[in-house]
């Protein structure tokens, strides 16, 4: 009876765990390639995301102090008074911190833009105007 159990209890043949292997291999080669854009459109999702509670931040510092940042006051009057004009008498921090794009760089903020009462963007990938994909300019005007 134990020499039965014995025979039911024996392991993988060697060709039985190559074809598992060759299996495994084929499925990574055609998975792999397909989640290798994955890390590139989670920065642009990020830079989205970054630009569309900034731009949230910005419309705050509008209803409190009735209107927006200069270009030189910048972002940082989102998170520490500014000084200049225009003067911001109902300030009150509106970030903690100021998040840097998904490639390192800053947003850049421009009061008043092209687009609108404001424009807030990231330049992409490649740290320049216009491009596609990963390195497209994401912008506030580009959310809607």
């Amino acid at each position: 009876m134990k020499m039965q159990q014995r025979k039911k209890q024996q392991g993988f043949t060697l060709i039985e765990l190559m074809v598992v292997v060759v299996i495994l291999a084929i499925l990574a080669g055609i998975a792999v390639p397909m989640l290798m854009d994955r890390p590139d459109e989670a920065r642009m999702v990020k830079a989205k995301q970054d630009i569309a509670s900034m731009s949230s931040a910005l419309q705050l510092y509008k209803l409190d102090n009735y209107r927006y940042p200069s270009t030189d006051q910048g972002l940082e009057a989102l998170v520490s008074k500014p000084n200049g004009e225009p003067e911001a008498p109902n300030w009150k921090p509106y970030m903690q911190q100021l998040p840097k794009d998904p490639w390192g760089k800053d947003y850049i903020y421009l009061s008043p833009g092209e687009h609108g009462a404001f424009d807030l963007y990231s330049l992409g990938a490649d740290g320049e105007e216009g491009g596609e994909g990963v390195n497209a300019t994401f912008g506030n005007w580009t959310l809607k």
